[in-house]
């Protein structure tokens, strides 16, 4: 058996948790440069706000209806998720993180007699050590614990807990089920599906094997399978480096001045390195670009990019913030207003895989390792930007949150104080 833990409305319910007299009442939370809507609480949803609503096409309604509005604060959110993790290590030998609110959970070998009343005690201890309200559902497979984890979204009366495993409870709840909400059925696929007739997920369970695999693929296969009981997609229970690293922002307004957008790239890199560090990653390619505002067409515009190899891979900060600064040197031009910019690390290697370099310096290279080993002692302790390169400016990189909430459990002068008398 399989279980899959998801948060609801996770970002909605990390701000709720510092802030419980919002409890019952909408909210929302805005992305990057407070842009549109990437989070909703049920009372927001029922007010008509979408996904990816734009925050100026819905001011009006918020003001109207007085919701609360919150900026981004991944470092709370990603905190809050570590949280949540904790809870669940407790309740499985081994997890698999599929998002910052979705974790698997690997129920095989476990000795539980209950697993209703144990998928809704999940739920509860999550609630209790953490204010997150999970979502937790238990199948035979990957794919049907997903489906089951959405039921308890729907129907409170399973409070928070589903078990999903008799054949005719899970033909009774594919019947109904959506093929286009079906995990791993893309958009294409569900048209493709819907112009055959395949409108929910036992329609897809009828289709032949070959004519499945002819159409989709191994994929789809797997999918189909797994929706028939037959567990086929693999449990990870540890985390894979990612193949390329992207750190890019959208610019409140645009930038004009070359220094500052030189700071901003700056800043971009360190964060980059700092992620390259912490998967043991080396960069062999750094990839940097900048473009203007395409939605002011009267403007002049431009998508500049440029591409450099490095001949010996690295994860050092001051060469790939140097490297990265000297690239946007190469493809800024005057008159041009950015409007976003960032950087991409690519083809990424296991620095245990690295091997020496005859033309490299090596006096030079153990230069930059222990500057970057104590510049992430340093940053550790004290903060991302509280040292930094004299290129990187202030270290803050241009950003509208003007309705974040305080890092309430990642920094020091945001503990939240409780007055008692």
């Amino acid at each position: 058996m399989f279980a899959l833990a998801d948060c609801n409305n996770f970002f909605a319910s990390c701000e709720r948790v510092f802030r419980p007299d919002l409890i019952g009442k909408p909210v929302i939370v805005l992305s990057n440069n407070d842009g549109c809507a990437i989070a909703r609480s049920n009372e927001a949803k029922a007010l008509g706000i979408k996904m990816g609503d734009p925050f100026f096409k819905i001011r009006r309604l918020v003001e109207e209806h007085h919701i609360a509005v919150f900026s981004g604060n991944m470092a709370l959110y990603g905190d809050m998720s570590r949280r949540v993790r904790w809870v669940l290590e407790e309740f499985a030998p081994s997890i698999e993180v599929y998002s910052i609110d979705e974790a698997f959970l690997d129920l095989r070998g476990l000795l539980v007699e209950d697993l209703d009343s144990y998928a809704k005690e999940i739920s509860r201890r999550c609630q209790k050590d953490t204010g997150i309200p999970v979502s937790v559902g238990i199948a035979p497979t990957k794919t049907l614990a997903k489906i089951a984890s959405k039921l308890c979204k729907q129907y409170p009366k399973l409070r928070g807990g589903c078990y999903m495993h008799r054949p005719q409870d899970i033909e009774k709840v594919l019947r109904k089920y959506p093929i286009e909400e079906v995990w791993g059925i893309g958009r294409k696929s569900s048209r493709k599906l819907h112009n055959r007739g395949v409108w929910t997920a036992w329609d897809f369970t009828q289709m032949d094997e070959s004519r499945v695999r002819m159409l989709f693929g191994v994929t789809g296969l797997r999918t189909w399978l797994e929706l028939k009981g037959t567990p086929c997609i693999q449990f990870e229970d540890s985390l894979e480096a990612k193949q390329s690293i992207c750190v890019s922002r959208s610019f409140s307004s645009e930038i004009y001045d070359r220094n500052e957008l030189t700071q901003q790239i700056a800043n971009f890199a360190n964060d980059l390195t700092h992620k390259l560090r912490k998967q043991n990653s080396l960069c062999a390619e750094l990839v940097v670009f900048a473009y203007t505002n395409r939605f002011k067409e009267e403007a002049p515009q431009a998508y500049h990019s440029t591409l450099v190899h490095f001949s010996n891979p690295t994860h050092e900060y001051r060469p790939l913030i140097a490297t990265a600064v000297q690239a946007l040197n190469e493809i800024y031009r005057a008159g041009y207003g950015y409007k976003k910019a960032g950087v991409i690390a690519t083809k990424l290697m296991d620095a245990q895989d690295q091997l020496p370099s005859l033309f490299e310096d090596p006096q030079h290279t153990e230069r930059d390792h222990k500057l970057s080993a104590v510049l992430d002692e340093l940053q550790r302790t004290y903060g991302r930007s509280s040292i930094r390169m004299a290129t990187q400016g202030d270290g803050q990189i241009k950003n509208t949150c003007e309705n974040q909430s305080p890092h309430y459990s990642t920094r020091w002068e945001d503990l939240p104080t409780v007055k008692i008398g």
